[in-house]
């Protein structure tokens, strides 16, 4: 049951991001894209996990407050009164997609407002950009970003050692920052402001997964990979003088340095052969727990060890669970239970069968018991049960045979942390889900503990294709790791992803136009059919055949009735068939990787797109002829869609930055195509249902228009464009697939590469985008007039600083060209950073002002805005609005 996730993310870009980078936004030149009037509400069609979760902190001074950090998908905030996961790196834009992989993470252990995240997804070429280190003084609301003079990997080999970055438990202006590729050891005194290399660190690291590897993925120097401060050596206010620090060197895995950084030596005495994962210390025991594994993991590692060392007499001491010879795994995951010194657990993240192991000890390390062992072989008696009733697609729909057990307790199990404030409390993160449990010490009582996700909130797919029929389930996906789903509801976790077959990844799924209950899907397997059908929606399938040569799952079409369909498969050429893939011929006159589409109304109609050119079938998809179209995107990060209801009508979005890229439009089957003139860049196309009153389909795409990157909306078929995501709401690459819902106006569904996916919905009932979409005009001095009504929600409130959303609406009958909204504090509170307005504040009285993009409101129309700010003692919510010299409508 492993699941390759840098394969999907590497797939990915080698089918998007390769071949065509995102582009460092140019500077602005002309005028802005219009922002929705309307607001749009953006949430996750709920899966609850789906990626590899490796690492998680706690904060250590105050209680409940903990973060978790993923490899592509951004970083995270738990909440406690819910017990969800608030994302935190939403705002992370195209130019800067890289960012959304974090490496690692720190709590300030002084000042809990503070947090930092070390973020850069890949250290090769296939991250343009540098790693940056965010810091943010309200708890991951905001954030303020240093670059780095190097790359940071959150999706490299190694991701699951550390924490990497430290902040100083008695100084908390000074951080440390382990970096990767030779990088060495950096260091902040002015809180991660700026950052400058500890030169004197004598070791940069020299572990390589593959030296052979061309690419630069596996042959990267995994470099430094944890920091830790022993605060007993420090006192409030100086820096702490004793720091350890884990560098990826299988002979010189650790160094001390017990000057406050001033000079650093090897640790006398230290185990070689092995990497230090981790290093943990319990400074009232005065014990380094050390997690060694032979290998940089997370997916491989064969042996491993555990060691303490006793930092007043330099003792170390072998406290591996199990004999050298008999692990077949690394260890990793280590924690030690602060609320009970002596108590420590460790994982063996690399055992992918039949299991991964959890092992505790009470008394530092000298005996250990494990979370599940063999009564007689292949039987098994756990400690813990698992309920997966939130996350039921967990057990993968399998049955298999013991000693493996569905679901599983884990794979790549790197995070493990027990709640400083709480013993009972442990989460640990895996390949798939973070799992959790709050009767922990039961394992000391030999009762059984329950182990259930922890994930709501954190959502990690890479989503590689979306479809939203006429009618049967809202939404079907095609996803990395873990297939894909069918939602039919939203708000909802699906029982259970795509089965017969289980897809490791979902690259394309299609279905038929006027047929939906007719469905196709194909995918990647290690072993088996890459092909798989449904005739109810998504709702059951079966497998189809593979022609020859088949290596991976490619691109497929379903006929517009559900008759034939057009495969064209990875290792081989475009193949075609009717029926349900019993048998399929190979297509002529279309070369192998072209992209494939139908026509949603001619069934036997077919297209296809491949370095340039574009192909049009007419008899089924047995053979394909050339369009004389010139224009179009030479390279292959294209993707186009024909408009349902329409015969012949098709859109095509793609390009690079150094060639033709945008959005054209065919009436004539592909035959001419017309590049749309006010489209800069486009990458994806879709259609929803259409505006009231409008004659066309609304369109969506994740494009550059107006010089802003966002995603955009158009109800009178691409003459003028909206943009309806903001700052706030980025996602960084959604390059991938978009779609409109057919059946609710304004809904449209966003692929991300990390954070699942994303749907929007708008306040508007359907009025449209009016003209002028594509402009920003100037930005009149707000003369509103007519009544209005606020609503001022606080939506995260935490010890000195919370945040609020403020939703404006026009009660009048008549449309507002400009708005200034003034309120006054009741508590002294101040605001901090506000989006989506200008603002200024003068004592407690705040004006907030529109800025260009979302100046007109018509009437029974509304717009929002969001801050966050500080307050002390009381924080009382405004009780009086004023839109210029009328007085608003508290709601």
């Amino acid at each position: 049951m492993r699941r390759t996730r840098i394969l999907t993310a590497v797939l990915a870009l080698a089918a998007g991001l390769l071949a065509g980078s995102p582009p460092a936004l140019a500077a602005d030149a002309g005028p802005k894209a219009t922002l929705a009037a309307e607001s749009y509400t953006w949430k996750n069609a709920r899966i609850d996990g789906g990626g590899f979760v490796p690492g998680i902190v706690f904060n250590r001074k105050e209680k409940n407050l903990a973060y978790a950090r993923t490899d592509i998908g951004g970083a995270y905030r738990w909440q406690q009164t819910s017990k969800t996961w608030t994302p935190l790196l939403d705002s992370v834009g195209w130019a800067n997609w890289g960012h959304t992989g974090v490496v690692s993470l720190a709590s300030d252990p002084v000042d809990p407002n503070k947090v930092f995240a070390a973020v850069g997804t890949y250290t090769n070429s296939w991250d343009p950009g540098n790693g940056a280190v965010l810091r943010s003084s309200d708890r991951g609301a905001s954030w303020q970003k240093t670059d780095l003079p190097f790359k940071l990997g959150g999706n490299m080999p190694g991701r699951g050692m550390g924490e990497r970055l430290a902040v100083d438990p008695n100084r908390n202006s000074v951080l440390y920052l382990g970096a990767p590729s030779g990088k060495g050891l950096w260091r902040s005194t002015d809180s991660g402001v700026t950052w400058s290399q500890v030169t004197n660190f004598p070791n940069v690291g020299n572990y390589v997964q593959d030296r052979s590897d061309t690419s630069g993925y596996a042959s990267d120097n995994q470099g430094i990979v944890w920091v830790t401060f022993d605060e007993s050596t420090g006192t409030s206010g100086s820096a702490t003088r004793t720091i350890y620090v884990g560098v990826a060197d299988q002979d010189n895995a650790v160094y001390r340095s017990t000057d406050a950084g001033a000079t650093w030596s090897r640790l006398a005495g230290q185990p070689t052969g092995y990497l230090a994962h981790k290093g943990v210390l319990d400074t009232v025991n005065g014990h380094l727990y050390i997690a060694y594994s032979d290998k940089g993991g997370p997916y491989d590692g064969g042996k491993g060890r555990l060691w303490r060392y006793a930092t007043a007499t330099g003792t170390w001491t072998d406290i591996s669970p199990v004999a050298e010879a008999d692990t077949y795994y690394g260890f990793s995951g280590l924690t030690v239970d602060r609320q009970r010194p002596g108590t420590v657990m460790a994982t063996a993240y690399s055992s992918w069968w039949p299991d991964t192991q959890i092992f505790r000890s009470t008394d530092s390390g000298g005996t250990w018991t494990k979370a599940w062992d063999y009564t007689s072989y292949p039987n098994r008696a756990n400690r813990y049960t698992m309920d997966v009733s939130s996350s039921p697609w967990l057990t993968w729909g399998a049955n298999p045979s013991p000693p493996e057990q569905t679901p599983k307790l884990g794979w790549m199990t790197e995070a493990l942390e027990i709640d400083p404030f709480d013993s009972n409390r442990m989460m640990y993160g895996t390949g798939a889900t973070i799992y959790g449990t709050e009767n922990l010490t039961n394992w000391d009582s030999n009762t059984q503990f329950t182990i259930r996700p922890m994930v709501q909130g954190l959502e990690e797919t890479a989503v590689n294709d979306l479809a939203s029929p006429p009618s049967g389930a809202p939404l079907l996906s095609a996803l990395g790791d873990i297939g894909g789903f069918r939602h039919t509801d939203l708000t909802k976790v699906p029982s259970m992803m795509f089965t017969s077959p289980n897809f490791t990844s979902t690259t394309s799924l299609d279905y038929a136009e006027s047929n939906p209950n007719t469905v196709v899907r194909v995918g990647d397997l290690d072993s088996g059919p890459h092909v798989a059908f449904s005739t109810d929606n998504g709702a059951n399938w079966f497998a189809g055949s593979d022609p020859s040569g088949v290596s991976g799952g490619g691109t497929v079409a379903a006929a517009a009735d559900g008759s034939r369909f057009v495969w064209s498969p990875a290792g081989t050429g475009v193949h075609h068939a009717t029926g349900f893939g019993s048998s399929w011929s190979a297509s002529s006159g279309i070369p192998a990787g072209a992209v494939v589409e139908s026509d949603r109304v001619d069934p036997r109609t077919f297209y296809g797109f491949k370095s340039g050119k574009f192909y049009v079938s007419t008899d089924g998809g047995a053979t394909f002829t050339a369009s004389s179209a010139t224009g179009l995107p030479s390279g292959d990060s294209v993707r186009f869609k024909a408009l349902p209801g329409v015969r012949g009508d098709v859109w095509l979005a793609g390009g690079a930055s150094d060639g033709a890229y945008g959005l054209w439009h065919s009436t004539d089957a592909g035959a001419t195509f017309t590049k749309l003139s006010n489209v800069e860049e486009a990458d994806t196309i879709g259609f929803g249902k259409a505006a009231a009153g409008a004659s066309y389909q609304t369109l969506y795409t994740s494009a550059k228009i107006g010089g802003v990157r966002g995603i955009f909306r158009s109800t009178d078929k691409g003459a003028t464009w909206t943009r309806i995501n903001d700052d706030a709401h980025q996602w960084g690459w959604t390059g991938a697939a978009i779609t409109g819902d057919p059946r609710v106006y304004g809904r449209v569904y966003v692929a991300t590469n990390g954070r699942g996916v994303i749907y929007g919905d708008t306040s508007d009932t359907g009025g449209g985008d009016g003209g002028g979409g594509g402009g920003g005009g100037t930005d009149p001095t707000p003369a509103p007039t007519g009544a209005c009504a606020v609503t001022y929600t606080i939506t995260n409130q935490w010890s000195g600083g919370f945040q609020a959303d403020v939703r404006l609406a026009n009660t009048g009958t008549s449309a507002w060209s400009g708005w200034s909204l003034v309120w006054a504090f009741p508590n002294g509170q101040t605001v901090s950073q506000l989006w989506n307005a200008e603002h200024t504040q003068s004592g407690t009285t705040v004006t907030a002002k529109n800025v260009g993009w979302n100046a007109n409101v018509a009437a029974g129309s509304s717009v929002g805005f969001g801050f966050t700010g500080n307050w002390s003692g009381t924080n009382t919510k405004p009780a009086a609005f004023k839109l210029g010299a009328q007085n608003c409508t508290v709601t």
